[in-house]
C-alpha cells in the first residue's frame, strides 16, 4: 500500500489487515521499490495518487511497465472525472474516493481477489 497519510494508512489496514498482510509505502518511489523486491508475492496494490517525491500515477507506470496484470487500485480526494481518467490512463485496474470505507474497499478487492472472504 502507497499512503503518506499515517490515519489513512491505519484505517486501510484496519480494513483489511486481518485478512491480508501489508508493506507499507509513504511515497511512489517506496512503492516502486517494494514492488520491485516482493513484486511476485504481491497480489494487489493500494495506491493513493498524490504523495510526495513520486505520485501514483508515476509510480503505476512505471510498474505497468513490468508488471500489466497486478490490480492497482489507486486512492483519492479528488471525485473529479479527469482523476479517474487520469488514474485509468496511468494503469489503474480502479478508482476509489476517499475517505475509503468498508464496504467499498472489501467490494473491490473482492472483484480482483475472489479468494478473500469477509
Amino acid at each position: 500500500m502507497a499512503e503518506d497519510d499515517d490515519s489513512n494508512f491505519k484505517l486501510i489496514k484496519a480494513i483489511i489487515g486481518k485478512k491480508c498482510d501489508i508493506l507499507w509505502a509513504r511515497n511512489g518511489e517506496e512503492m516502486v521499490n517494494l514492488f520491485q523486491t516482493h513484486g511476485e508475492n504481491a497480489k494487489a496494490m493500494l495506491m493513493d495518487i498524490k504523495m510526495p517525491l513520486m505520485n501514483g500515477l508515476e509510480a503505476t507506470k512505471i510498474i505497468r511497465e513490468s508488471n500489466t496484470t497486478i490490480p492497482i487500485i489507486m486512492q483519492t480526494a479528488y471525485a473529479f472525472t479527469a482523476d479517474r481518467e487520469n488514474a485509468m490512463a496511468a494503469g489503474a485496474s480502479e478508482v476509489l474516493v476517499k475517505p475509503i470505507t468498508l464496504s467499498a474497499l472489501r467490494t473491490c478487492l473482492s472483484r480482483f481477489l475472489p479468494q478473500l472472504q469477509w
